[in-house]
């Protein structure tokens, strides 16, 4: 199966997210965070996912728990991917990063995630 290939909006972050199958779907979650960002999930391993240029150049954001770990941009301000609380040992990348973004749109189907009602949130 190919590699996707991807960055931030400026060029200064490029990465590399291997696949064994085609994307055929992504998660739209509605957290406050992903929906004032736009983001589309693309869950891959840990392992699946390099930083081909521009390490320096990534901040991290973090809130709340300060589980999740989300990098953007420094230079532009784009969110490339970040490390879900719920499941730690893989990233999440922003599939509107993706330089194959248009061409995989039309055989993937949109997963809803209410990340409003997180479940994480409602635990004592």
């Amino acid at each position: 199966m190919p590699d996707y290939h991807g960055g931030c909006h400026c060029g200064a972050v490029r990465i590399t997210v291997r696949r064994d199958a085609p994307v055929d779907s992504l998660t739209d979650c509605n957290c406050s965070v992903c929906r004032k960002k736009g983001i589309l999930h693309l869950a891959v391993p840990e392992a699946d996912l390099t930083i081909d240029r521009g390490e320096q150049a990534l901040t991290l954001y973090q809130w709340r728990s300060h589980t999740a770990k989300h990098w953007f941009c420094r230079h532009c301000g784009i969110h490339v991917f970040n490390r879900p609380r719920m499941h730690p040992e893989r990233y999440s990348v922003n599939a509107r990063c993706l330089d194959e973004f248009d061409a995989i749109m039309p055989n993937v189907t949109l997963v809803p995630f209410d990340g409003q009602n997180h479940p994480k949130d409602r635990q004592g």
